[in-house]
């Protein structure tokens, strides 16, 4: 006998993640917070008259994206003042659930942090698991650690700041190990470590390691110690053998790559994850202008050629199978929450994949990434019911995703927070933080 918790998502084109073809004319069977079954429409006879109909009229439907490089506590960030003493951490906490709901309204039902101002990581997950306020299931990070003059402690000495919620500086492997205890005290699922630099900072400039291989071996062994995921900035081919060397988890950039570092990744390739976020120099290029980064300035601070190197750098890891994963450092000026989805668009036209390839790695792939019990990432039986419907084809336009109006329906573990299909329930993420299916049901009767 069906619980009241089951719903029928009928006539749907249906991209399940796996790498299958389409389902041309499909249907998706959701009981409670999972896929019951996933098919074309006559395996669906079966299903009794008492479980709801949503008629999707045709539109693509695919699992929720995991937007695998998120700052959640960012928030059109210009410098690193306004990640520390610009931004209290109330006010960061108000922006990071505001930006939490705009993530899951632009069909990313779950993301993976790369780095939390002070613990609001923690916070904003547990409400969400909660079902305090609205937002994508997410792997929490602590705030971010790193050495002295390392690429975020960016504040003169005299001046006295410290990191406050930025960042935990650690030297020495033994002050390593006590930072990311630290961390690991605060609740998080991951820790981020500065290996080496990035143009924005003269005191660790790109290239410039920040940590021995000994403090880098430090944090891995002890996050791995205390169940934490490791992660990393490595732009350099150095700091990527560092991170590989000491056993990382996933490589934040890896924007040069030499034979060494591209070796290790390809043994270590079942494990690892990369995300070159290279919307950073994207959205650098095409809006930093009005934040006084004009096309000469990053001419000049090495952009354009890491640019080209990125790209470069990610054809090798994707013909060595290596996981390279969507993820835009969105959360900064120039790269603003909301428009997640130009990173696909990245992928498609900045690295050669094509646009089926992008969206199984924002799917399947960055799904393991987060893992939640590998019930992500693919619409299959026994999954999480984390689905989004578009109206319109990214197979053959990936830019379609980037238009929040086309994004018709976001579903995450079988609650329907956004829904503007003519058939079935109309509902505004921004009015109330979730529908339960018992409450579909009494709204789908009212409509019939």
């Amino acid at each position: 006998m069906l619980n009241a918790e089951s719903m029928l998502l009928i006539h749907g084109r249906i991209f399940d993640g796996t790498g299958e073809e389409v389902i041309p004319d499909g249907a998706i069977w959701v009981e409670g917070d999972e896929i019951r079954r996933v098919g074309s429409m006559e395996e669906f006879t079966d299903v009794g008259d008492d479980v709801p109909r949503i008629d999707l009229g045709g539109r693509f439907a695919m699992p929720g994206m995991t937007e695998a490089h998120s700052h959640l506590s960012y928030f059109n960030a210009s410098s690193l003042q306004d990640l520390d003493m610009n931004c209290t951490a109330e006010a960061t906490t108000i922006y990071a659930v505001a930006n939490a709901r705009t993530m899951l309204r632009h069909g990313y039902t779950s993301a993976h942090s790369f780095g939390s101002l002070h613990a609001v990581d923690v916070a904003v997950r547990n409400a969400i698991n909660s079902g305090i306020a609205p937002g994508p299931r997410y792997v929490a990070c602590g705030r971010d650690v790193l050495g002295t003059g390392g690429m975020i402690d960016w504040n003169p000495d005299h001046l006295q700041l410290g990191m406050d919620g930025l960042a935990l500086l650690a030297d020495n492997p033994w002050e390593v190990r006590k930072v990311i205890r630290s961390v690991r005290k605060s609740g998080a699922d991951t820790v981020k470590v500065y290996l080496d630099g990035e143009g924005m900072i003269e005191s660790d400039l790109p290239g410039e390691l920040s940590y021995t291989q000994e403090e880098a071996d430090a944090a891995a062994d002890e996050g791995h110690r205390r169940n934490l995921r490791l992660i990393c900035h490595a732009r350099s081919a150095d700091a990527v053998t560092m991170a590989m060397k000491a056993g990382f988890d996933v490589i934040g950039h890896a924007n040069y790559l030499n034979d060494e570092a591209l070796d290790r990744m390809r043994e270590q390739r079942h494990r690892i994850f990369v995300t070159p976020a290279i919307h950073w120099q994207v959205g650098l290029y095409e809006n930093g202008a009005q934040f006084g980064f004009s096309h000469e300035v990053l001419d000049s601070m090495g952009y354009k050629d890491e640019m080209v190197e990125t790209i470069a750098s990610v054809a090798k890891m994707k013909a060595a199978g290596i996981r390279v994963l969507p993820g835009g450092d969105f959360g900064l000026a120039w790269t603003p929450h909301g428009t997640y989805a130009r990173d696909l668009q990245n992928f498609v036209e900045l690295f050669g994949f094509t646009p089926r390839e992008t969206l199984i790695a924002a799917t399947r792939d960055a799904g393991a990434l987060v893992d939640f019990g590998g019930k992500v990432g693919t619409l299959e039986a026994g999954k999480f019911a984390d689905i989004v419907v578009a109206d319109g084809d990214p197979l053959d336009d990936i830019t379609v995703l980037q238009d929040q109006d086309k994004i018709t329906t976001v579903i995450k573990g079988g609650r329907i927070y956004h829904n503007t299909l003519p058939s079935g329930p109309r509902f505004d993420l921004g009015a109330q933080p979730g529908l339960g299916a018992t409450e579909k049901e009494n709204v789908l009767a009212s409509t019939q």
